[in-house]
């Protein structure tokens, strides 16, 4: 006999796969479709991401980019409010009624803002902060 003994041990199961391996390219609509299946009220990312075959870091990653993306947009593109400075009037049109306002210190001490929109009047003190003036103004523009 030689020093080569070679004994056939039977195999185990062999998984072929066929086709395109490597990562999944998705289009820009349908990671978009995708975020939006998951900012619905009550939708859980981890189930989402199953039903489309993801991780749910990669769905959170995805998130991170289109705030990153968002966040560059409007920083780069500041949106401005147009403002019409008129002087106080004392006749009021007949046809268009205004609610009853209320004078407050600071609109009577001349530094504050004061906003008018559909009828309702908000007004900023003049010792507001630019990030509360800036809440209230991204308040305002959500609500129209």
């Amino acid at each position: 006999m030689s020093g080569f003994d070679i004994t056939l041990k039977p195999m185990r199961r062999v998984e072929v796969i066929n086709g395109a391996g490597g990562r999944r390219r998705w289009s820009a609509d349908d990671k978009a479709r995708i975020l939006e299946e998951t900012l619905v009220s009550g939708a859980a990312v981890s189930e989402v991401a199953r039903r489309h075959g993801l991780l749910p870091q990669q769905i959170f990653g995805w998130r991170r980019e289109a705030r990153r993306v968002f966040d560059a947009g409007s920083a780069a593109s500041p949106a401005f409010v147009p403002v019409i400075v008129e002087p106080p009037s004392s006749v009021v049109p007949h046809n268009s009624p205004k609610p009853p306002r209320r004078k407050r210190a600071a609109a009577r001490s001349g530094g504050g803002i004061e906003l008018e929109l559909c009828g309702v009047v908000v007004r900023i003190g003049p010792d507001a902060s630019p990030t509360t003036i800036a809440a209230v103004i991204s308040a305002l523009k959500c609500g129209s």
